[in-house]
């Protein structure tokens, strides 16, 4: 298959361009901001138009959360707008289309996991935004995967991993919420998933996260053993205590319920994902 990747600069861009092209034999090209802005209509045509890809995987997206409910026109502008484009480009071109989306699209208020037929209530900016893209993924591709993740990390980007081994680097003591709980996904397990679904006509919306759940404050302990630190060096502290721009949901795990009912490889869990992320890149990583 010939894929065309957006957000190709980013954390899942980096890996899925790895799985799609190294593993999976496929031509792969993969377009960042600076090629590709997703925002432009025209942008979105004239790259799939030029590509022809079989596939569009839209991975760009606005991600940060807080500043998405701060700047909510932007938010809106690439999320859901963005979407729009994408998805009727792909459409014009005959191809499938993969939207990434969250989690986050959940209000956190039920007290197990989330699978695809449950309605989402986003809390959020980030998570409302993310839904309309769904909308949008919906109703202008009749050949769409949603993909829904959580709490993504990988090799490369921001993201929670790094993000901690910077702060023990720089302090003594870093705190971190224990009351929001959801699931750790490696980048690397979900680009395979996706390799996976892009290959088949089994449409629809899908969850796909590594299995188990913990919250922010396990996910960091785990975290810091991994990398040889001491664990006792993260604190818990509350989300109100935090005071975040933007609401989170309490309780965001996935249940990979539709890639079970259709036979697909689901996810191992995030326990084991996690200690491979560290296995294979410890020397990249700060602190370690």
């Amino acid at each position: 298959m010939r894929i065309l990747i957006t957000g190709g600069k980013g954390q899942l861009g980096a890996d899925l361009e790895k799985e799609l092209a190294g593993s999976g034999g496929h031509e792969v090209i993969c377009l960042g901001r600076d090629r590709l802005d997703v925002t432009r209509p025209e942008q979105a045509q004239e790259a799939v138009a030029a590509v022809r890809p079989d596939a569009v995987v839209h991975a760009a997206a606005a991600t940060n959360v807080d500043r998405c409910e701060l700047e909510p026109d932007g938010a809106y502008l690439v999320n859901a707008l963005g979407t729009r484009n994408m998805a009727a480009a792909a459409a014009r071109a005959g191809a499938k289309l993969v939207y990434i989306s969250t989690d986050y699209v959940f209000d956190g208020r039920q007290k197990k996991p989330y699978t695809e037929f449950d309605p989402p209530a986003p809390l959020s900016v980030y998570g409302k935004s993310k839904l309309a893209g769904e909308k949008y993924a919906a109703a202008f591709s009749g050949r769409f995967f949603i993909v829904r993740t959580s709490w993504l990390y990988g090799r490369r980007g921001n993201n929670f991993v790094q993000t901690m081994l910077k702060l023990a680097a720089a302090q003594p003591e870093v705190t971190v919420v224990n009351d929001q709980v959801g699931t750790p996904t490696f980048a690397e397990d979900l680009a395979r998933c996706i390799g996976a679904l892009i290959q088949t006509e089994l449409y629809g919306i899908y969850h796909a996260s590594n299995s188990g759940a913990c919250s922010w404050f396990d996910f960091a302990r785990a975290i810091f053993r991994l990398a040889g630190l001491d664990p006792g060096r993260v604190r818990p502290i509350s989300t109100a205590q935090l005071n975040r721009p933007a609401p989170r949901p309490a309780y965001s795990v996935l249940d990979n319920y539709c890639l079970r009912l259709q036979g697909l490889p689901d996810l191992r869990p995030w326990k084991e994902a996690l200690e491979e992320f560290f296995h294979k890149y410890r020397r990249e990583l700060p602190v370690v």
